[in-house]
């Protein structure tokens, strides 16, 4: 066994996972594994730039994960960072922070390095599933972006488009007041269709995601849809995991998602507080990807990039 941090920042959240891995066997056993909204795309669509104090919150909590990773003894630490920092003028300065504070400089990776992590991470436990067919769409829906993967074993094609649960948030429902719309009106869920179809078009010219035969959804949005739909008190990654989600479901709690306000979202208790202004986003993107390659249901999986990460490390 080898013991290794991996450490995933996304446009949202950022994500710590210390894991004994043993590549010879396929085991990854989790030590610790936490997440932590930060919202470091926070105005990133409109400024092009890393706020202060979003980088403030992710710093906050690489000190916290820094600790973490000490009192574990991890041998390894790997940071990547994704969409937010890929795209903002001052990623020097969090390239910068990070390097401070854990003693590791963060890969700002590309998002074809995205896609193969989250694939791994994705589909390693599911070799030798009889019920699930192959060729796997593994689709990660993130903050910021969102990758499409589709292979068996390995890769065949993926690519990233900038479509999130944030930057869709951000680029349709924010006013000029800076606030977000509550709820939506039926002009600006448009706008969000029209972009996401955009991007679905798109992604079709490059990777054949109506050939797949199992759509793997991945990250919080997807998770989050979830322990909704299985109508959980508490939010509970081993029911979650594997769940399989019917798209009627997913088309329900779209609509209500979209028809509701701030206070009634946040009353769902697996809503985390971070994600209850995006999450309707969140939720259309995973709708109109069902929609445009038909797919009756989604496999949930809570091991996504991070654990690809991890084992990139082991």
């Amino acid at each position: 066994m080898t013991r290794v941090a991996a450490i995933d920042c996304g446009t949202n959240s950022i994500r710590l996972l210390v894991a004994d891995a043993n590549p010879r066997t396929g085991e990854l056993v989790d030590l610790d594994r936490r997440m932590t909204i930060v919202r470091l795309g926070q105005g990133v669509d409109r400024t092009g730039r890393l706020a202060p104090e979003a980088l403030e919150r992710t710093f906050a909590a690489c000190r916290e994960y820094a600790a973490v990773i000490k009192e574990l003894g991890a041998e390894k630490v790997r940071f990547v960072a994704t969409s937010a920092s890929r795209d903002a003028e001052n990623r020097d300065e969090f390239v910068q922070g990070v390097l401070d504070i854990l003693g590791v400089e963060p890969e700002v990776i590309t998002g074809d390095q995205e896609a193969q992590f989250s694939f791994t991470g994705a589909t390693k436990e599911l070799t030798g599933r009889a019920d699930l067919d192959k060729p796997y769409l593994v689709v990660d829906i993130g903050g910021g972006s969102t990758e499409f993967v589709v292979g068996d074993d390995t890769v065949d094609s993926a690519l990233s488009v900038d479509v999130g649960c944030v930057r869709m948030t951000e680029r349709h429902l924010v006013g000029e007041d800076g606030q977000v719309t509550d709820p939506p009106t039926a002009a600006q869920i448009e706008a969000i269709r029209e972009d996401i179809a955009e991007a679905l078009d798109r992604v079709t010219q490059t990777v054949p995601i109506r050939s797949a035969r199992t759509l793997v959804g991945l990250a919080g949005s997807v998770t989050t849809v979830a322990a909704l739909a299985l109508g959980l008190d508490a939010y509970d990654s081993t029911a979650i995991h594997h769940s399989r989600i019917p798209y009627d479901k997913v088309a329900e709690l779209t609509d209500w998602l979209l028809t509701s306000t701030h206070d009634q979202r946040a009353l769902k208790p697996v809503i985390h507080p971070g994600r209850v202004d995006v999450i309707a986003s969140g939720a259309l993107v995973l709708r109109l990807i069902m929609e445009w390659t038909g797919a009756t249901e989604v496999v949930v999986s809570e091991h996504d990039i991070l654990d690809g990460i991890a084992w990139s490390v082991a």
